[in-house]
Formats: C-alpha cells, sequence, structure tokens
C-alpha cells in the first residue's frame, strides 16, 4: 500500500468525475499494488471481499495485457525503469561513500588524567 501524490489524486478525482472536496483533504488517499491486494486476500474472509478482490486482481491481469499490446507504454516504463535504477543506484554509491568515509575516521587520543 502506498501515499498517492498530489497529482495523482487529482488525475484520479477527474476521471472518476468527484467534486472539488469541501474544506479541503488533510492527507492524500492510499492505493493498493497488484501483491497489496493479493495479501489482503489472504486476511480479508467475506463473500463480499472476495469478489471485490478477483475483481482487482482482474482488473491489474487487463492492465498487464494493454502494457504488453502497447509498445509506446512500454518503452516508456522501460526508460522510467531505467531511470529509477540510475537513481538508486547513484544513492547506494553515495551511501557506501558515507560509510567509507566513517571507517576511515581515526580515534581520538584520550584527554584527562592519565594513570
Amino acid at each position: 500500500m502506498f501515499e498517492l501524490k498530489r497529482e495523482e489524486f487529482e488525475i484520479l478525482r477527474t476521471q472518476i468525475a468527484t467534486s472539488s472536496e469541501h474544506g479541503g483533504i488533510r492527507y492524500m488517499p492510499m492505493a493498493f499494488t497488484e501483491q497489496g491486494v493479493a495479501m489482503l486476500s489472504s486476511v480479508l474472509h467475506s463473500e463480499k471481499a472476495i469478489q471485490v478482490n478477483i475483481e482487482i486482481m482482474r482488473a491489474f491481469a487487463n492492465y498487464r495485457a494493454i502494457l504488453i499490446e502497447n509498445q509506446e507504454l512500454q518503452s516508456e516504463i522501460r526508460f522510467l525503469d531505467k531511470k529509477i535504477n540510475t537513481v538508486f543506484k547513484s544513492l547506494l554509491d553515495k551511501i557506501d561513500a558515507l560509510h567509507q568515509k566513517k571507517t576511515e575516521i581515526k580515534p581520538r587520543q584520550k584527554i584527562g588524567y592519565k594513570f
């Protein structure tokens, strides 16, 4: 489960034709990933919850089929994936550099009375 960004919420709100929020919203709504829906199904046991879960999983399957058929969307997703991987690699390299810097610090000489 993850929290929607403001832009994602605005797109979602316009797609389902909801009116503007009166008084504003205090926090962005949460959304489930496909794996989150699958995990949720193992917890919920009512007949209604099972049917809703099946429909959501079918929607994810349809979405995956659309992605497979749409080459332009595939290439855009690949581009974003590469970009995210580059950012994560850069971030991990910086964390490693900080870790190395931390381990290279020489211990300080003790001060105070010596016995």
